[in-house]
């Protein structure tokens, strides 16, 4: 007969517990937490029940012992954990109403008629049973084995080459002649405060719905159109014309919530009131002070009102800081150590040879994933919850676990959480309502993405040749590909590997080098 499942259980209930067997074979175990102890967590077989037995026992001090079912034995005994509550027999073993040592018990519990298999179980790294297993060790293994092997890469680099680090890639004399780009960037508040006006007048009824809608139409285009114009009428930096188009697709994305959620509240009150009431406001709030704090807030969804934090603490988002000052210094080092020379070391990889393109995207891989995943952690995880916390803004789902992704459906449900959110209730959802099928209804979102995407890059390259529509479109396929898989291979990672492959390893380094040749070439013709 066992005590125990396993020998491991017997180890971790010497420290804490005593056991042993009584005159009927049944298993007795004590176990103590202190001065007071607890009752011991107990696993009840379907073949044996204690309902029979007495409610307590009564041992050589006289205090209570609490009984649970803790197993079966090979030849149908039952197995019974107690617990003593405390007295003098604190080292001691109940069997049977003597006081039995624990080596004793344990020897007995290790005899060779008692039963060492007795569940059907899985194999911790088995497919079935690996993802209810912890793997903290592993993990921290991989953590020590990646911080050494790339120790060793950079020492071995900056041996080589020396330090490449060249304050004019960040910050040349062009940069801080883009006064026409700053200035575009502070004057972008004003097509807010004009969508405020619009909807002011549409709740005082001065203006039909068939206006409002036109007006906010043309407010949305001018937000985006202006900074494309000054971009490319000035000659200006690539990271300055990146940043500003990166403000203007915010406040593009942010203006379209703002209209469309108005546009509802309005169809909503214009419902609850009688049809007579033509010159009364609608009962909805447009306020001032919600737009701008939607504004500048972490989110692209606008609601009059959000969840808020009861106050802002000061020493996290000093440690927030300066955590963001430390990774993005280590995605300056990446790029100008690593992405930087294999780049301008590289030949266009669409007219060079096969395997030379292959090596040059494969080489250029690893450092380009290291800072996108820097790029994510400083910007949704860090940038935006400093953002929040000193708004007190209190949703801050500003992703979820993307690098579990099955398909690249799940990574763009996941990985973006403000766009995610925005999609559906702007783009998604009112494609659905309109009839519009499923299918087609995915189509417009990813174009969508897809063009701002490309908007975002090439804009300030002043170039249009496609390369981030294009990859963005081209997970569309992906997206059927890995869904089937997902639903063929139930608990498979088929998905994710297809991910992290066409993502990290293919997709971004491919990009790089495209867009980096033939802006090169596009200087080089214009000089």
């Amino acid at each position: 007969m066992a005590i125990s499942d396993s020998p491991e259980t017997i180890v971790a209930a010497a420290m804490t517990s005593s056991a042993t067997t009584n005159d009927y074979g049944e298993s007795v175990r004590r176990r103590g937490t202190g001065t007071g102890g607890s009752s011991v967590r107990a696993s009840t077989s379907s073949s044996s029940v204690v309902e029979d037995m007495e409610d307590s026992k009564k041992v050589s001090n006289g205090e209570d012992v609490d009984r649970i079912v803790d197993g079966d034995s090979s030849n149908g005994d039952r197995i019974v954990s107690e617990h003593v509550s405390g007295g003098e027999d604190e080292g001691k073993v109940v069997n049977g109403g003597r006081v039995q040592d624990f080596d004793t018990a344990v020897k007995y519990s290790y005899r060779p008629s008692s039963p060492a298999h007795r569940k059907v179980k899985e194999s911790p790294l088995s497919s079935d049973a690996i993802f209810r297993q912890s793997h903290a060790g592993l993990f921290n293994l991989c953590v020590v084995v990646l911080v050494a092997v790339n120790s060793r890469l950079i020492i071995e680099n900056l041996m080589k080459y020396g330090l490449l680090i060249r304050a004019g890639f960040w910050f040349s004399s062009k940069s801080f002649r883009d006064w026409p780009l700053f200035m575009c960037c502070l004057s972008l508040p004003i097509f807010p405060f004009t969508a405020f006006l619009v909807e002011k007048l549409a709740r005082r009824r001065r203006i039909s719905d068939p206006v409002v809608v036109l007006l906010h139409i043309l407010i949305a285009m001018i937000t985006i159109l202006y900074p494309v114009f000054v971009i490319l009428r000035f000659d200006s930096a690539v990271l300055s014309g990146v940043t500003l188009m990166l403000f203007a697709c915010t406040s593009w994305l942010k203006l379209v919530s703002y209209a469309h959620t108005n546009y509802d509240m309005r169809a909503i009150a214009k419902a609850s009131i009688k049809e007579d009431e033509l010159n009364v406001e609608l009962p909805y709030d447009v306020s001032i002070e919600s737009l701008v704090y939607f504004m500048v807030a972490p989110t692209l969804c606008y609601q009059p009102s959000y969840p808020r934090t009861a106050y802002i603490r000061k020493g996290w988002v000093a440690r927030q800081v300066l955590k963001l000052v430390i990774f993005t210094g280590v995605m300056g080092f990446i790029v100008e150590q690593y992405i930087n020379p294999i780049v301008q070391n590289s030949q266009h990889p669409l007219k060079a040879n096969l395997l030379y393109a292959i090596e040059r995207v494969l080489k250029l891989s690893v450092p380009n994933l290291y800072v996108w995943l820097c790029m994510f952690y400083c910007f949704f995880h860090l940038w935006l919850n400093i953002l929040a916390e000193l708004l007190t803004f209190g949703d801050r789902e500003f992703y979820k676990d993307w690098w579990n992704a099955r398909s690249f459906e799940e990574y763009w449900r996941m990985w973006n959480m403000p766009v995610h959110k925005w999609m559906v209730r702007h783009v998604y959802f009112p494609c659905l309502r309109n009839g519009i099928p499923k299918g087609v209804a995915v189509l417009i979102a990813f174009l969508i993405s897809a063009i701002f995407h490309e908007l975002c890059i090439a804009v300030p390259c002043h170039m249009f040749k496609l390369w981030a529509f294009l990859g963005i479109m081209f997970q569309v396929p992906l997206v059927l590909l890995t869904n089937f898989l997902q639903r063929k291979f139930q608990s498979s990672m088929v998905g994710n590997m297809i991910f992290w492959f066409i993502f990290s390893i293919f997709g971004q380094p491919m990009c790089v080098l495209l867009y980096y040749h033939d802006l090169m070439n596009r200087i080089g013709k214009s000089s």
